[in-house]
């Protein structure tokens, strides 16, 4: 059986600042044609993974290779393949779509007739051929992320990295941003995508990697990351926040399982294997109880219990600051 070669590969990864390690023992290893996402808490060392394996961080232990080429050893190879969308929005507000795109193109040492035509291309593929004439700061915010990603693909590279891409954007906007990721995809191109909305990675990866301390704690399908809570879940909402401890008992002698306990939403949620058991069984216990249950529901795990399962719920470390 051939298995499909790795765009981005991750070895062993170390990075100091002065006695800390930003990055320890970090390993990656990214399907070529794939999405990718990172996710970890502040401080667990996303920023420090992307500035090495987009070369603009030195790693002072372990092995990165990028499309086939080493980021310490062959860095202009590798910047020639690669693409990276960052938090902010890197093209000028004063100029045009197209005139943005074409300039890019210069810098990219495209000469005027293709760099002209490549713009053209590019506003098409990412549905702005009717705006391209007009100035940058005109666009809707989801418009400006995707004549940044337009951008980033002016010499159609194999790897782009996504750098919180839709962070500050509207619903609205998000989806425009998810919507020509999705294309870029299709299309073939491999996306390391770091967020900090957890529904951004269950809505766009194949892969889910969770960093936490420096290194990666738990990879997989954002499905089977979800399995590893239990599956299902059952809330519970009470009328009375009163009853919240005994219904927990009630739900936790049922179940046979823990009950975590939410006193601001009057919230009970717990892991089920029989869903419908467990659903009728936990009403029928709680009305014989006489306790009051507003709303009741079964729902799978979400990538947030997760994320805080594995990383914990603790508070905000500060992030790498070199």
């Amino acid at each position: 059986m051939t298995q499909t070669p790795s765009a981005i590969s991750a070895r062993g990864v170390g990075k100091r600042y002065g006695r800390s390690w930003a990055l320890r023992g970090f390993d990656l290893e990214v399907a070529a044609g794939s999405v990718r996402g990172l996710l970890g808490p502040n401080g667990a060392g996303k920023t420090t993974a992307v500035r090495i394996l987009t070369t603009l961080l030195r790693a002072d232990e372990g092995t990165v290779r990028v499309a086939g080429y080493d980021v310490a050893a062959e860095a202009a190879q590798v910047r020639y393949r690669i693409g990276l969308v960052g938090q902010n929005a890197a093209v000028d507000e004063v100029l045009s779509g197209r005139q943005n795109l074409e300039m890019f193109g210069r810098l990219y040492h495209l000469g005027a007739r293709p760099a002209r035509r490549r713009a053209d291309e590019l506003l098409e593929r990412f549905g702005l051929d009717d705006t391209g004439s007009r100035p940058v700061g005109g666009y809707s915010g989801g418009m400006r992320r995707r004549l940044d990603l337009a951008a980033s693909m002016i010499l159609a590279p194999p790897v782009l990295f996504l750098d919180e891409p839709t962070v500050g954007l509207d619903p609205r906007g998000r989806g425009e941003v998810w919507s020509a990721v999705r294309r870029l995809v299709a299309d073939g191109t491999t996306v390391l995508l770091t967020t900090q909305y957890l529904e951004e990675a269950d809505q766009l990866a194949d892969e889910v990697s969770v960093i936490d301390s420096g290194r990666v704690v738990a990879e997989g399908s954002p499905a089977r990351l979800k399995e590893r809570l239990g599956g299902d879940r059952l809330d519970v909402v009470l009328h009375d926040a009163g009853h919240l401890a005994l219904s927990a008992r009630i739900i936790e002698e049922l179940v046979g399982g823990p009950v975590a306990v939410d006193d601001a939403k009057c919230l009970l949620s717990v892991g089920v294997t029989d869903r419908v058991a467990a659903l009728t069984g936990a009403v029928r216990a709680l009305e014989e109880s006489g306790v009051g249950v507003a709303d009741v529901a079964l729902r799978r795990p979400t990538l947030d219990e997760v994320f805080l399962h594995l990383t914990g719920d603790r508070e905000d470390e500060t992030e790498e600051a070199a």
